[in-house]
């Protein structure tokens, strides 16, 4: 009984034979061949290296990277905006720690004040302080500053102070140290607030907190809807509005309504006053200055009109 025809299970099946069967297409050869040389850190997508390599701000996608919501608070990171910021007396809910961070003379006094505040510390994993912080450059330090309270426009009115009202409103100003400066300015000229529009236009962030050197805890920010309905409501209450601006109709020492109830309207530098808002004001004045300057530093503009309106009031 030779072959194996006849063991038990051995049957071919009807219509069958030996020979060809189709390949594997040459996948397993495929398969064994090498990928080439391992790609370097910076070009693999989920390293670290890569995620560092990336400009700031932008996906792997070349899209802007959505900004992170954190319900109107912001977080100032790196030891030395830290430090600065609760010198300036910044309003803060919470300070970040890096656990076994190595402390300097800028963490110690960072602890100190935050001591000496009542400060919430906490003690965070630097994984965690890379979340809270977007990926900033922390150095293992940062603090959460909390959203700010604004004021309704007409609350700068009714102060009780002594002698005119004086208002600071700001039409296309979008750096926060310029608004810093004004409030610092108001503050030093008895001004009784400013306004900011509540769209395309700077808030109370960290950075203008620490212009103000200490300024923004006297003096109160307003936040309007619609700054030419809100300069309107000025005018209907008896205050007049006067506008800052480099083509203006009156030079500031001619500047008659000084001694009146105020608004002062500080445009950009760049554009100036907006078409409504020039429109809305009673008179359009300029600031003298020598041949060869174009304009001055929306923030150095506002100190100057507020010192001559407090020279005018002061010798009325």
């Amino acid at each position: 009984m030779a072959g194996s025809s006849r063991r038990q299970g051995a049957v071919r099946r009807s219509g069958t034979k030996k020979g060809m069967v189709v390949g594997s297409g040459g996948q397993r050869r495929k398969g064994l061949e090498g990928k080439g040389p391992t790609p370097k850190a910076s070009d693999r997508p989920n390293h670290k290296a890569y995620k560092q390599k990336r400009p700031a701000g932008r996906k792997a996608s070349g899209r802007p990277a959505p900004r992170r919501k954190t319900g109107g608070t912001e977080v100032v990171a790196g030891r030395n905006p830290v430090v600065e910021a609760l010198r300036a007396g910044i309003p803060v809910s919470t300070m970040y720690v890096a656990g076994r961070i190595e402390s300097d003379d800028r963490v110690r006094e960072a602890l100190t004040i935050a001591a000496n505040r009542g400060l919430a510390v906490l003690e965070t994993p630097r994984t965690e302080l890379d979340r809270i912080t977007d990926g900033a450059a922390h150095q293992g330090l940062a603090i959460q500053v909390p959203p700010y309270d604004y004021a309704h426009p007409n609350d700068l009115v009714d102060t009780g102070q002594d002698g005119p009202a004086l208002v600071v409103a700001l039409d296309g100003i979008t750096d926060p140290r310029n608004l810093g400066a004004i409030i610092r300015s108001v503050a030093a000229f008895g001004g009784s607030g400013v306004v900011v529009p509540s769209r395309r236009s700077v808030g109370m962030t960290a950075s203008a907190w620490k212009t103000s050197a200490g300024a923004a805890a006297r003096v109160r920010v307003a936040q309007a809807g619609n700054l030419t309905r809100a300069l309107e409501d000025y005018r209907k209450q008896g205050l007049f509005v006067v506008g800052l601006d480099m083509d203006g109709d009156v030079e500031l020492p001619g500047l008659e309504l000084a001694t009146e109830p105020l608004v002062v309207v500080v445009g950009s530098e760049g554009k100036g006053l907006s078409r409504l808002v020039r429109e809305t004001c009673d008179q359009v004045v300029s600031i003298p200055m020598a041949s060869g300057t174009e304009s001055l530093n929306a923030g150095i503009a506002a100190g100057v009109a507020l010192y001559e309106v407090a020279r005018r009031r002061e010798h009325a």
